[in-house]
């Protein structure tokens, strides 16, 4: 076999991660307390998020509002922050919806789009006036019946979706199609049509992907349903990109493009694995050929946050920037950040369980974690670990997987191979880096009557704090 070559991926880091994982004890006294693993987060690293779109609008004169997508990360202090910064919260249950009025924001400072309504949650957001996006005519139906049960109006926004992208529909099992909204706005939004209390306040989409071309022809054809939809008397006060902005992880791209290729390389007989038994995390192999790419998030990337955005407001429809067309029109650019607004507000740290060797040679590390509480949809998360060892200096490096706790011979953290600088001990550490956007909750899971990780706001005064989120 030839020497194995263990690509490098290696995390951008914030200071003050840097800064507090060089405080051992500190950690070390937080596991004691709370269990491992702990996910640690940092709200000055979410407001300087939140800063940098809100400089962008404001260089661009556009109306706009910013909804930090509560799904990415379930704790509640986030909410409390976009208070008190005074921006809004999108939410995706009924919880999430009650998170925010406990904390506070006024209701036009929320935003329902939950994939599924039903009676209880309408009838919530109905009581309190909390405006909503509708998906599709049964959710229309049921929330209708229950404003005419109260005597109420509420505003509302459709989702749309159907778009066309180089002659081609896109494909969304989610909102009315675009082609086909105009008539159903105006026949049933009327004071005789069926929908009569609703208030029509604006339209939204949110694209699978991460195509800026895409989203640009997406708002354009949104803006052509505004336009059509004034000349009928329903005026467009708002229209929402959702979500789905780029941010990046990585400090270089040549560590990412030569992962991808050793990757693919790593299949050939005289190749070690650098994935658990050469899974190629998505790419198909027929008889030894290749057909697609990995279904991993795009980890590294040059166009992201603020400026992904800038990309899509700036493009051009009728020969003028689509941000010149929202001014002309008065209509209020409206996002949702999840993960981009959690970019460098998270880690996740894990206590070293065990080593042994598998059934062919394999140096497994057992953490005291499982495999959801750092998981998303992408096929592995490509940052490498910083591993903390209790006692250092020593020489002994080594190739390791990293698996958990559940009762499953795929109970792998990390898919990946990964290098350390010295063998592990039983009761060192592991942090994995920026998992505070979609990692540590969007899938956790408390099958075997684990707890699940305790999430601990961490602050510097004189020395690190952590407290738990409430």
């Amino acid at each position: 076999m030839s020497t194995p070559t263990i690509p490098k991926l290696t995390p951008i880091i914030h200071p003050w991660v840097k800064d507090l994982i060089s405080d051992l004890d500190a950690i070390n006294s937080w596991i004691a307390q709370y269990g491992s693993p702990i996910n640690l987060l940092n709200l000055d690293s979410f407001k300087q998020n939140h800063l940098k779109f809100d400089k962008l609008f404001h260089q661009y004169g556009l109306k706009n509002s910013l909804f930090f997508a509560r799904k990415a990360n379930k704790c509640k202090s986030f909410v409390w922050a976009a208070q008190e910064l005074g921006f809004g919260v999108d939410t995706a249950s009924l919880n999430e919806i009650k998170d925010c009025i406990h904390a506070g924001l006024s209701p036009n400072k929320i935003t329902v789009t939950a994939a599924v309504k039903n009676r209880e949650l309408l009838s919530y957001v109905v009581a309190h006036q909390i405006p909503i996006i509708l998906d599709n005519e049964d959710e229309c139906e049921l929330l209708h019946q229950i404003l005419v049960e109260n005597g109420k109006t509420l505003q509302v926004g459709f989702r749309l979706g159907g778009f066309w992208h180089h002659g081609e529909k896109l494909y969304s099992r989610f909102g009315f199609d675009v082609g086909d909204i105009v008539d159903f706005i105006s026949a049933n939004l009327t004071e005789a049509g069926k929908f009569s209390r609703f208030n029509y306040h604006g339209l939204h989409f949110h694209l699978n992907g991460y195509s800026t071309e895409e989203r640009t022809n997406a708002l354009s054809q949104t803006l052509d349903v505004a336009d059509e939809l004034s000349e009928l008397g329903f005026e467009t006060s708002f229209t929402d990109m959702g979500g789905g902005i780029l941010m990046n992880y990585l400090a270089s791209s040549s560590e990412w493009e030569a992962f991808h290729r050793i990757l693919k390389q790593s299949i050939q007989c005289d190749k070690n694995e650098i994935t658990f038994q050469k899974d190629l995390l998505g790419i198909i192999n027929v008889e030894g050929k290749l057909f697609g790419e990995p279904k991993v998030y795009p980890y590294y990337n040059e166009l992201f946050q603020e400026r992904f955005i800038e990309k899509i407001m700036t493009g051009i429809k009728d020969g003028i920037p689509l941000y010149n067309h929202l001014i002309q029109r008065n209509i209020e650019l409206r996002i949702e950040p999840g993960r981009s607004l959690l970019d460098q507000a998270g880690i996740t740290i894990a206590k070293v369980a065990f080593r042994k060797k598998d059934s062919q040679g394999r140096l497994l590390v057992g953490l005291e974690m499982n495999r959801t509480q750092m998981f998303s949809s992408s096929a592995d998360f490509l940052l490498d670990p910083i591993f903390l060892p209790q006692n250092t200096g020593i020489d002994a490096p080594c190739e390791v997987y990293f698996v958990g706790a559940y009762c499953l011979e795929q109970e792998l953290i990390l898919k990946r191979k990964i290098s350390l600088s010295q063998y592990p001990e039983v009761g060192d550490l592991v942090c994995f880096v920026n998992t505070a956007g979609y990692m540590m909750h969007f899938y956790e899971s408390e099958a075997h009557l684990f707890d699940l990780a305790q999430n601990l706001i961490v602050e510097k005064r004189d020395t690190w704090e952590a407290v738990p989120d409430e």
